[in-house]
């Protein structure tokens, strides 16, 4: 029998009316989040031990960064789990966030077919876009003005390229899951995140072409939408989720979720200490 078992037990024998659970009592948590964290799996291993320890249930949308910021100016969300670091940075300038705290990282990768059809293969990120570009090889982009598709296009930018209206670059309009499938249908390269990259990579008809770019460096933080803006978001159930996040045994979990099964974490602990 766990403590709160214990505790209700106790107090029933005593005759005292037990004090409502957090989840009994209907506290609830909406939580807008980059796919990413979904597509990886690492969702389903922190909300239910969060669930459990504070008696919250979290509420997910799994929607681009970009999106999960717009739900967050909009208060349709309590808290916010993105990596987007400019877009937030203008949602926190704005006074739309209240509290926002560096939780993990990985990096990205750019993937694309076996053959290798714009000879990109162990170029550096500015140069594999290059290639790709001059080749005309077929090129699948999140479209969703997500944190990975703000990436992309950084990179785009960055070497001087525009790719938007040639036949060959692809728009999904979809999460980072749905898009590296599409791009392993059409034999098409694609930017992934390293997390949902090494979740995927077995169903996946797809190869790492570049990567370690210090500037493909993927960072998350939580936002906790500000109950200024917003006063009837759920702002002491998100700040109880921001800091459990950060917090020592969480961290613990964040930098062994995937060691056992794919060989290497998906995620490395970034709290500030």
């Amino acid at each position: 029998m766990g403590f709160a078992s214990r505790l209700a037990f106790a107090l029933l024998v005593l005759g005292l009316p037990a004090a409502p659970s957090g989840a009994a009592a209907g506290e609830t948590l909406i939580l807008a989040t980059t796919t990413s964290t979904q597509d990886s799996g690492l969702l389903d291993v922190l909300l239910p031990a969060f669930e459990a320890e504070a008696g919250i249930r979290v509420k997910t949308v799994a929607v681009g960064s970009g999106e999960a910021l717009a739900m967050g100016r909009r208060g349709d969300a309590d808290a916010l789990l993105v990596h987007s670091k400019t877009a937030e940075d203008a949602f926190m300038a704005e006074g739309f966030g209240a509290l926002r705290l560096d939780v993990m990282y990985n990096d990205f990768v750019l993937v694309g077919p076996g053959a290798d059809p714009a000879g990109a293969r162990g170029s550096d990120a500015l140069e594999a876009f290059r290639r790709i570009f001059e080749a005309g090889a077929a090129f699948v982009s999140r479209g969703d003005q997500s944190g990975t598709h703000r990436k992309e296009q950084d990179v785009w930018k960055r070497a001087d390229l525009d790719p938007s209206g040639k036949p060959w670059y692809l728009s999904a309009g979809q999460g980072m899951g749905e898009t590296a499938r599409i791009a392993s249908e059409k034999r098409a390269y694609t930017l992934i995140d390293r997390g949902t990259w090494l979740a995927l990579r077995r169903t996946l008809d797809l190869e790492v072409v570049s990567e370690g770019a210090k500037d493909l460096l993927n960072t998350y933080r939580v936002i906790v939408v500000s109950p200024e803006k917003h006063p009837k978001t759920h702002v002491e159930e998100a700040r109880r989720f921001a800091e459990w996040l950060v917090a020592p045994e969480t961290q613990k979990r964040i930098g062994e979720f995937g060691r056992e099964k794919y060989g290497r974490p998906l995620f490395v602990p970034d709290a500030r200490k």
